[in-house]
């Protein structure tokens, strides 16, 4: 079972039983640093079965991070930033990228790429394969980047515990709990290439 949270502040019950994860995402949206998140996080989890051989296809898009256990301040929402996740499971891809929000986020960001799996019914693999600075579009379709390759030591992974076409939320191999909402403004291929039939 998961553990059971520490906040202190008094909940209504019926506010954390009527339909958490609506509830949820509406708090991460509008207020992603209240105190009540870790409740209906725990809320939305028990209420969900996530399967993702089943439901695999959710995981595809672009989701941004709203709410973290996490005491790193890059893993923290804020209103400056731009904490973003890129899923393309179909082709076992993923990218993370850590932006200035607003238009110069355009410009740059710090990211890192990796290699997806499934594993089980609801457990994503991770394997970091390039990281570094992602710079601006140029014509023709090309970016500036700066990359280096990434030696991961370590098993990555993420339990998803909490998944709909608005909603994410997983738990990963160091313990940390996300929440993340899906950017319907934003597309995969923003921020990675089509992959062709030859490709494939």
């Amino acid at each position: 079972m998961f553990p059971k949270t520490t906040t202190q502040v008094k909940i209504k019950p019926k506010l954390v039983q009527r339909r958490p994860m609506n509830e949820l995402i509406r708090r991460l949206r509008e207020q992603p640093n209240d105190d009540i998140i870790p409740d209906l996080v725990l809320a939305a989890e028990t209420s969900s079965d996530v399967d993702l051989i089943k439901d695999g296809a959710l995981l595809m898009g672009v989701w941004e991070l709203r709410w973290s256990s996490a005491t790193q301040p890059w893993l923290k929402q804020s209103n400056w930033l731009e904490n973003l996740q890129v899923l393309d499971p179909m082709n076992c891809r993923g990218m993370n990228l850590l932006r200035l929000a607003g238009p110069l986020g355009e410009a740059a960001a710090v990211t890192v790429e990796a290699e997806l799996s499934t594993e089980g019914t609801n457990r994503v693999g991770i394997r970091f394969r390039k990281g570094g600075w992602r710079g601006p579009a140029l014509p023709g379709g090309r970016r500036l980047e700066l990359f280096k390759t990434v030696n991961q030591s370590f098993p990555a992974w993420l339990d998803i515990t909490a998944l709909t076409n608005e909603l994410r939320i997983c738990r990963g191999n160091a313990g940390t709990t996300f929440c993340l909402l899906k950017r319907h403004d934003l597309a995969v291929t923003d921020f990675v290439p089509e992959r062709s039939k030859k490709d494939a």
